[in-house]
């Protein structure tokens, strides 16, 4: 169902669920600039409550935009919470999506239930740990056939090969790396480049003092879980929830950056004890 922001973009939704015993879920994809892949989480939960998921605007199936802002983005979320009737949500966001649901619950706290921060980063120097997991992971083979794919028009089948190296040294489990990262790339749709440096842009310009203001002005309960084996660092997390007064963390073992893929067990029993 598509539902129109107030500056007229239109953004693609999917609910389900229509249960009560939780409060109302909104699912916050990763990028920026990439799209819902996120019915895994509506089925985990939809039996506790109702879950919304969206396109985040520029991105899969929801309209262009040119507007790329974290608060635009905040403020598109909270435009969805008042058209779906609730009064407070619980936002889980994922990777990209998590860093976004931190900021929407600073901004709008009021209509927050609870955060759900899974695979996000943190804050300090993430990079450098990021980076030199990735290269262990690859091959010098695969770094040179990355770089040269990157920064280039592409062809269909070099576009998910792009993506497939791109994303499999996110997972920790080497033998299903690939296959989950093909399973992942070979969705029909556009990365949106643009927004992802506009964000990105938006995001670096932020001093570690305001996130962590940030962080600490979250009343909310904040649920943070991280894949072990994740190549975005934990410690960087643990140092972002230190500063968010009303926090739990979980660290998955033997998962990287997509925990419900190689731990489904233990991720679904995190995720619906902290819903419930």
């Amino acid at each position: 169902m598509p539902f129109s922001t107030s500056d007229g973009v239109r953004l693609w939704t999917a609910t389900s669920g229509s249960a009560t015993s939780a409060p109302p879920v909104v699912v916050l994809h990763g990028g920026p600039g990439l799209w819902d892949d996120y019915a895994v989480f509506a089925e985990l939960l939809d039996d506790l409550t109702v879950v919304h998921r969206f396109d985040q605007r520029g991105c899969g199936r929801s309209d262009p935009s040119d507007v790329q802002t974290m608060s635009r983005l905040a403020q598109d979320i909270d435009e969805l919470r008042a058209y779906f009737g609730h009064e407070r949500i619980v936002v889980l966001g994922h990777s990209f999506g998590a860093s976004l649901a931190m900021t929407y619950a600073a901004a709008y706290g009021e209509h927050v239930a609870g955060v759900v921060y899974v695979g996000g980063v943190g804050i300090g120097d993430w990079r450098s740990h990021d980076a030199a997991e990735r290269a262990r992971r690859m091959t010098p083979e695969q770094e040179d056939r990355l770089d040269n794919l990157s920064g280039r028009p592409r062809t269909p089948a070099e576009e998910i090969e792009f993506r497939v190296l791109s994303w499999f040294p996110d997972h920790a489990d080497r033998e299903r790396a690939m296959e989950w990262a093909y399973e992942s790339a070979s969705v029909d749709l556009p990365i949106n480049f643009a927004a992802n440096r506009a964000l990105a842009a938006d995001m670096n310009s932020w001093t570690a003092t305001e996130v962590t203001s940030r962080a600490a002005s979250i009343q909310a309960p904040v649920t943070f879980i991280h894949g072990a084996g994740d190549p975005r660092p934990a410690f960087a997390v643990r140092d972002l929830a230190a500063h968010t007064p009303n926090h739990t963390f979980h660290l998955i073992p033997d998962a990287g950056h997509s925990p419900w893929r190689e731990q489904p067990e233990l991720f679904r029993e995190v995720l619906r004890s902290t819903l419930r």
